[in-house]
């Protein structure tokens, strides 16, 4: 059984057609690439998966379980934990706080004094060890909005893998970094996801094709293909689709 399944999934605003009939499964530990121009509805896809928004028709399941319209906590809570485009820290907290105070709300303790006290040495344990992770140990006492952007996106990134989850949405992870900080970024995700299931949206070409397990391409709302990054590479309608348009600019 999948551990995400898309069933006939419909979206539109206002009257404005943004997805149309998405039927899109992703295997438990498979790194699933959505890729596709600037508008397909990738973005909307992952609203919808992660319960910002409730689609217009369709059904969406994750472990077996219908989640559509599920509220985005509930379905955070059973597992499945998403990033955005944009960088979404508290600049004024420290590295160190922005973690911690993801890993309590995981642990539900934020507004239970007693049960904090009683389990702080784990709480600072689990942190450090996730700034290790992230390799973000040695500013985990500066202000988060001082990192530099790279790091920012790694610190985003830590703080939707503090909820532990079986199911990692990650929203364009390299968007706006340099080439040095993109080849950082992969060898992050690669490390933190071994064991874990990703879908990642995600522009640069390069980046997808050595992450990915498989990808799905979205066009005007529709899958146009789904595929090993090599059929992907080789099919005709994808050529077609992106004719005069380089992998890294297919955007």
């Amino acid at each position: 059984m999948a551990l995400l399944e898309v069933i006939d999934l419909y979206k539109d605003f206002t009257g404005l057609q943004v997805l149309s009939g998405i039927n899109l499964t992703v295997e438990k530990g498979e790194r699933h690439a959505l890729i596709g121009p600037n508008g397909a509805g990738k973005s909307t896809l992952f609203n919808l998966i992660s319960g910002k928004y409730k689609p217009s028709k369709g059904r969406i399941r994750f472990k077996g379980e219908d989640i559509t319209g599920v509220p985005p906590f509930q379905i955070n809570r059973q597992g499945l934990a998403r990033s955005f485009q944009i960088t979404n820290i508290f600049p004024n907290m420290t590295v160190f706080e922005n973690l911690r105070n993801a890993i309590l709300s995981k642990k539900r303790m934020r507004f239970n004094m007693v049960s904090l006290l009683k389990n702080l040495p784990e709480i600072r344990d689990e942190t450090n060890a996730l700034l290790e992770t992230l390799g973000l140990s040695e500013f985990s006492m500066i202000p988060a909005g001082e990192l530099s952007y790279g790091q920012q996106r790694a610190l985003e990134i830590g703080l939707t893998l503090a909820t532990d989850p079986e199911l990692l949405l990650l929203d364009e992870p390299t968007a706006g970094m340099t080439t040095e900080e993109t080849r950082g970024a992969v060898r992050l995700i690669k490390r933190i996801t071994e064991g874990k299931t990703l879908v990642i949206i995600e522009h640069d070409m390069d980046v997808v094709f050595s992450i990915s397990d498989r990808v799905t391409v979205l066009h005007y709302g529709k899958i146009l293909a789904t595929g090993s990054p090599q059929e992907i590479r080789e099919n005709h309608e994808v050529k077609k689709a992106y004719l005069g348009v380089s992998h890294k600019d297919a955007k």
